[in-house]
């Protein structure tokens, strides 16, 4: 039985580093790198089979019903290949982008593309790949601490991540018998490159973020331990917790009004 790991949204970020830490993982036969970027990612596979991993590279774009039509015909593809068949031992569903600045001063086909792929290509992969897994299989889907509350100047990216944590929780419901784990990862800001794509260059780093190194270990520990969401910064619990005693109306009304997102127009 062949075993893979697939990571998409692996070209940069916490991709990257759920990557590089799941490479470690013993009896798996290869790791897939998905992403648009293909240049990063054969630098990517270069580093990780230097360190001994099986690594395949894809630059696919998943985005919406397409993407996940192309990503379900590839794994069909590969598991015909198989004759002692084909198992998913872990995907990460990372990939996904956000907007800084208010819905209506942001570009709209930019907002239904970042649906498409936070959530539309999410939901996709998970459903292709559930059918290759058994127990003792993860599925972990990067949501986001913007999840817990709505938030004005960032209104799509956080319904979004809303989305994906009670998709990942009801998914985690529903598998739980199986022995299919499912975690939803929440961070606050990490140092990656989301900031600059999110404010159009306008802020090329995020303030006070983590590293991805440390979200991603975090999150890696949270899922051997069967647990289904992690949240790794203490402050970043606080916020989550302390969202439930906050009107949801008034905690949108006063970001909008008090803490705007720079942009780049």
């Amino acid at each position: 039985m062949k075993r893979i790991i697939i990571v998409t949204g692996a070209s940069s970020g916490m991709g990257t580093e759920f990557a590089r830490q799941l490479a470690r993982k013993p009896a798996i036969d290869e790791l897939w790198l998905i992403a648009r970027r293909k240049d990063r990612l054969r630098e990517l596979a270069a580093e990780l089979e230097n360190a001994g991993s099986a690594v395949r590279v894809f630059d696919m774009d998943i985005a919406g019903a397409a993407g996940y039509g192309r990503f379900l015909a590839l794994l069909e593809r590969e598991a015909e290949r198989c004759p002692d068949g084909l198992t998913v031992d872990t995907l990460v569903n990372n990939a996904g982008f956000g907007t800084y600045g208010p819905f209506v001063q942001t570009p709209l086909e930019k907002q239904l593309e970042m649906i498409e792929l936070n959530v539309t290509a999410l939901t996709g992969l998970c459903g292709a790949v559930l059918p290759f897994m058994t127990g003792g299989c993860s599925v972990v889907n990067v949501s986001s601490l913007a999840a817990f509350i709505p938030l004005g100047n960032f209104a799509v990216y956080g319904a979004t991540k809303a989305y994906v944590l009670s998709y990942t929780l009801a998914l985690a419901a529903e598998v739980a018998d199986s022995g299919i784990r499912v975690l939803a990862v929440c961070p606050g800001p990490v140092d990656t490159e989301f900031a600059d794509v999110a404010s159009n260059g306008a802020r090329t780093r995020v303030l006070h973020g983590k590293s991805a190194e440390s979200v991603v270990r975090h999150a890696l520990r949270a899922l051997e331990r069967g647990r289904r969401t992690a949240i790794m910064a203490w402050k970043w619990k606080c916020k989550a917790f302390m969202s439930r005693f906050v009107g949801r109306y008034f905690f949108a009304r006063y970001t909008y009004l008090f803490e705007k997102r720079p942009r780049a127009d």
